[in-house]
C-alpha cells in the first residue's frame, strides 16, 4: 500500500517565525485519519526565520530527531548539551523522564527541518541527546541508516525505538531500494526532488505512507534528497 497524502493537504501553522506544515495531528491540527503511523507519532516540515526559534520547553518520553533540511539549527537543553547541526545532518533527543531544550536558527538565512518524533520502546530513562554529521556523498544512490534503535546499525545515532530513519540522494533516473519487510511500516518525504515509490509518483515535500511492502523502491525523476522512517 502507497498511500500519498500531497504537501498541500497537510495541516498548516503561520506563526510569523514559524512556518510549519505537520503530517500528523499536532498543536491546534486535529485529523482522526492522521495521528500517527504506527509508533510514528509526529512529522513536522518546519522553517524557521533566521535569528528566532523555539524557546525552551519540556518534552518527555519521546525520541525526537531533526533532520535538517537547509541551514542550520542550534540545540541547548538543561542538561548542558549544545550544539549545532547544518543541512543533511541529524540530531537525536531522548527525552526518557524528561528533558527542556531550546532550538533556534541563529543564520542569517531561513532553516528548514523535519522535526519526527517517534513513541519509545523504553520508557523512564534518562534523557540524552546527540548530534553527528552526515556527508549526502556517502549516501549518493544508496539509503545509508542516520538513526537506529538497532544496535547492529554502527555509526547510526541511537534512539530508544524499534525504528530506523534512512536517508538517500538520487539523481535523475537513479533508484535505490530499502527492504522494509510486508510486517513493518513506513513514511518517506523528499526533501527535494520528483520521485516514484514502487511506481507511485510523490513530489516535493509530500508524505508517502507505506504498508504491506516488502521492499521500498524509490526512483528519482529528477534529483532528489529522500527521508524514509521505518517503524513498527
Amino acid at each position: 500500500m502507497i498511500d500519498v497524502r500531497p504537501f498541500d493537504s497537510l495541516g498548516h501553522a503561520q506563526h510569523g517565525w514559524l512556518n510549519a506544515r505537520h503530517h500528523f495531528s499536532f498543536a491546534e491540527y486535529h485529523d482522526a485519519q492522521r495521528v500517527n503511523w504506527g509508533k510514528l507519532r509526529v512529522w513536522n516540515d518546519d522553517e524557521i526565520a533566521p535569528q528566532s526559534g523555539f524557546p525552551q520547553h519540556p518534552h518527555h518520553d519521546m525520541e525526537i530527531i531533526t533532520y535538517v533540511r537547509e541551514g542550520a539549527i542550534t540545540h541547548r537543553d538543561n542538561l548542558g548539551n549544545q550544539g549545532r547541526t547544518e543541512a543533511g545532518d541529524v540530531q537525536v533527543m531522548s527525552a526518557g523522564t524528561g528533558i527542556a531544550h531550546s532550538e533556534y536558527n541563529l543564520e542569517d538565512v531561513t532553516t528548514k527541518i523535519f522535526q519526527i518524533w517517534v513513541i519509545p520502546d523504553q520508557f523512564g530513562k534518562a534523557p540524552s541527546w546527540g548530534a553527528k554529521p552526515f556527508p549526502k556523498d556517502e549516501r549518493a544512490g544508496q539509503f545509508v541508516v542516520l538513526a537506529s534503535g538497532n544496535e547492529d546499525d554502527g555509526d547510526a545515532l541511537r534512539i530508544r525505538a524499534d525504528a530506523r530513519l534512512v536517508a538517500a540522494t538520487l539523481k535523475a533516473g537513479q533508484s535505490a531500494e530499502y527492504p522494509m519487510g510486508r510486517l513493518r511500516k513506513g513514511y518517506l518525504v523528499a526533501a527535494s526532488g520528483l520521485i516514484e515509490v514502487n511506481g507511485v509518483r510523490a513530489g516535493e515535500r509530500d508524505g508517502v505512507a507505506i504498508a504491506n511492502e516488502e521492499v521500498v523502491r524509490v526512483t528519482a525523476v529528477e534529483d532528489s534528497e529522500v527521508i524514509l522512517v521505518e517503524v513498527a
